[in-house]
């Protein structure tokens, strides 16, 4: 579907750098309803032996170039830790020299560490890193792009997960920090609504990303199976039978990011293939 109201409007989507995950779909999805673009991603060459690769500098700017080309947008690829408020800074920076105004933020950045392991045998560091990576970067985030969307009504919409609130096993900082996204989201939306943006979380089930399908090989690992074997023992739990592709979650940012959702603000939707039917 084809937002016309998000035509010129300007979004930044942070974890947007590779083309497998849901960051890059609702980059594409915006830019092809005729919405400016600012990749944000970590933007570094992956270290030896790293068994999950965050996007490099080169692969940033080419998505940032061929979005551009393909639908006639501007677009800025922006490398930025999302642990770092001097990175975020910066980055805040480089962003205002091409763009006045932001109009979408979507905190999509996110990440595992440590896992599987249970509470007991938990890295403290391992679990540390891994709520700042999915919690408090959207903290950090928010507060540093707010100012920008003052004045115009605006949108925010934060990656949370099924995961917040449905516990799973071996990876409870994840599941701890994708809750938190949940109230951060309904705290910011009370604090924010006056001034005309709303806050939104999705909450992904099981998506096809390069996440997830690491997480099938730790699980398969662990399990002693395979991971096709886990992937069809977790479809057996999806009331719609599949695994979604990453441009389902980006439909329902696109959603909350137009004047479709006006009336909608502070809550945490599932996409999920009907695995999460809460009250």
């Amino acid at each position: 579907m084809i937002y016309k109201d998000l035509q010129g409007k300007t979004a930044i989507v942070t974890g947007a750098g590779k083309k497998t995950g849901i960051g890059y779909s609702i980059a594409e999805k915006l830019a092809s309803c005729g919405g400016n673009v600012i990749i944000a991603d970590l933007g570094k060459t992956p270290s030896p032996g790293e068994s999950l690769q965050s996007a490099t500098g080169e692969e940033m700017d080419d998505i940032a170039a061929e979005l551009a080309k393909m639908h006639g947008i501007r677009t800025l690829a922006v490398a930025v830790d999302v642990t770092d408020n001097k990175a975020i800074g910066a980055m805040v920076t480089t962003i205002t020299k091409t763009f006045d105004h932001i109009d979408i933020l979507c905190n999509n950045a996110g990440a595992s560490f440590g896992v599987p392991n249970t509470v007991l045998s938990y890295d403290e560091a391992a679990w540390i890193k891994t709520i700042d990576v999915n919690l408090f970067s959207v903290f950090r985030l928010s507060r540093a792009v707010i100012p920008l969307m003052a004045g115009k009504p605006a949108a925010i919409i934060n990656t949370a997960s099924r995961a917040g609130k449905v516990p799973p096993i071996f990876n409870s900082a994840y599941a701890v920090a994708k809750a938190g996204v949940i109230m951060l989201t309904k705290t910011m939306a009370k604090e924010l609504g006056a001034a005309g943006i709303r806050v939104n979380a999705i909450c992904p089930g099981q998506i096809a990303t390069d996440l997830e399908k690491w997480r099938f090989g730790l699980e398969a690992s662990f399990f002693g199976t395979t991971i096709e074997e886990r992937e069809k023992e977790m479809c057996k739990t999806i009331p719609l039978g599949y695994i979604g592709p990453p441009r389902e979650a980006a439909d329902l940012v696109l959603f909350l990011a137009s004047d479709a959702s006006r009336y909608i603000t502070g809550q945490a939707i599932n996409i999920d293939g009907g695995q999460c039917m809460e009250l």
